[in-house]
């Protein structure tokens, strides 16, 4: 196991020779032995608070003992006992048996829809009022796949079924290959656009399923959308760390070189965000937004001095350095600290026009970690907890329309003052508690870990 700090390294954590851990690293965080208990949530082994603003973790794929083996019994602790089912099985049993159970069901829901031929998943069956689900969202593909991704390093990390997380790990490759080349096809727009930054010159949000083919024209959707391509960017980098590397040739590397020139003044680049719409009136405008500024940081900090090929892809270096540097991305530094400024300097509001935005649960907690203030990060919290919570899950935005009764949706954008018939009225998405969720077990917060998963529970249907 290992952990990322804000900057992209990697320190491995490392024990004694017997596996009986623990293995502690150098934030303070420590992952105790079976049968052993966490200090309590939100501090360390020394007292001190957990540095969790920065911290992305990343599971090894294989954790080797000083003789050259494997250890037979892998190191479990409260928190992830916490996860699996009550009743009936205990220990190693209960944990094999969940993994199999979520096994069926990433196989079953997601990676039965995924396309054969280019290995993109569609974002839906359907074809409703509000568009054609059918088609390929770069943003809806990377989230799917980090299910089955998750999946195959809990596989890995047990030991005992290797061939299923080979198969995880072959499909998350797939997708994130299939988008890779989708994107490649427009590598002309990635040149154009880091000379001009102009919404029409952007990379498409969407492709083909089945052909990775544009499906909209560039004026025809709000493709401008930095926060989907930097979160591709961010994962990329996870798995490469991870033992998955993604990339095959100095082409893809030169390409996602590129990409992160394309990232990299996300500080002032106005675009739709995640939402697509732009502006808050949804008049199809673009603005800055802290949740594309935010998910742009963290994959800046992760991608610099990445070896795309993998950490040990030229094995140990000295006479062949040069050759073994060939693959690493480089990253202007003032573009990071630039985007860190901004970013601190827009939140808790998510832009010009948006007081808060529950897409912020992104940038502030899990997958992003971008946020390095603890008090910005908690007032941001709390600001979506009590303006835009509710029983069903969370609103994305104050007045936001979508799929509400009074939205026309024969129309892209809304009249002027439209705004004030979707209050009091707006969607609540269980997706945003899922980030909650997420985020608490990540940073080792038992009780908001608890508080999500019995929200979520308790919206499950048959």
């Amino acid at each position: 196991t290992g952990f990322t700090d804000g900057a992209g390294r990697r320190d491995r954590m490392t024990g004694p020779d017997d596996g009986t851990g623990p293995w502690p690293d150098h934030y303070g965080l420590t992952i105790p032995p079976d049968g052993a208990t966490l200090p309590p949530s939100g501090s360390n082994r020394t007292g001190r608070p957990h540095p969790a603003k920065r911290i992305r973790p990343v599971l090894r794929c294989q954790r080797n003992l000083a003789d050259g083996t494997r250890p037979t019994e892998t190191v479990s602790s409260p928190m992830t006992l916490q996860l699996l089912p009550t009743g009936g099985l205990n220990g190693p049993e209960a944990s094999s048996a969940a993994l199999d159970r979520l096994y069926d069901h990433v196989t079953k829901v997601m990676l039965s829809r995924q396309h054969p031929i280019t290995g993109l998943l569609p974002a839906s069956t359907a074809i409703t009022v509000h568009g054609n689900y059918t088609h390929a969202w770069v943003r809806d593909n990377v989230y799917s796949v980090l299910g089955a991704w998750a999946l195959a390093l809990a596989y890995r990390r047990r030991g005992d079924r290797p061939q299923r997380a080979r198969l995880l790990e072959q499909s998350v490759l797939k997708t994130m290959r299939g988008l890779l080349q989708a994107m490649m096809r427009q590598a002309d727009k990635v040149e154009r656009f880091k000379h001009s930054q102009a919404p029409l010159d952007s990379l498409h949000a969407i492709y083909s399923a089945a052909t990775g083919e544009t499906v909209a024209a560039d004026d025809g959707w709000g493709h401008l959308q930095v926060d989907a391509t930097s979160l591709f960017l961010l994962m990329l980098a996870q798995m490469t760390r991870s033992g998955l590397p993604i990339l095959y040739t100095m082409d893809e590397v030169a390409f996602v070189q590129n990409l992160v020139h394309y990232i990299g003044p996300a500080y002032r680049i106005a675009d739709y965000g995640i939402w697509e719409r732009g502006r808050k009136i949804n008049d199809g405008k673009v603005e800055l937004n802290a949740s594309s500024i935010g998910m742009a940081k963290a994959a800046l900090e992760a991608l610099q001095g990445l070896d795309m090929f993998g950490e040990d892809a030229f094995g140990p270096t000295g006479a062949h350095l040069a050759e073994s540097r060939q693959a690493v991305i480089q990253v202007v530094p003032d573009e990071i600290a630039r985007a860190r400024a901004t970013l601190e300097a827009l939140l808790p509001r998510e832009s010009g026009s948006k007081e808060v935005d529950a897409a912020l649960l992104s940038v502030i907690g899990w997958p992003a970690f971008a946020v390095e203030d603890p008090d910005l990060v908690a007032r941001t919290s709390a600001e979506i907890r009590d303006k835009l919570e509710g029983r069903w899950g969370a609103k994305r935005f104050l007045r936001d329309g979508h799929q509400t009764a009074f939205e026309d949706h024969n129309r892209l954008h809304y009249e002027a003052g439209e705004l004030a018939l979707f209050e009091g009225i707006e969607s609540e998405w269980p997706l945003f508690f899922s980030y909650r969720y997420v985020t608490a077990l990540v940073t080792g917060d038992r009780e908001t870990a608890a508080a999500y998963r019995a929200k979520l529970d308790s919206l499950l249907v048959d």
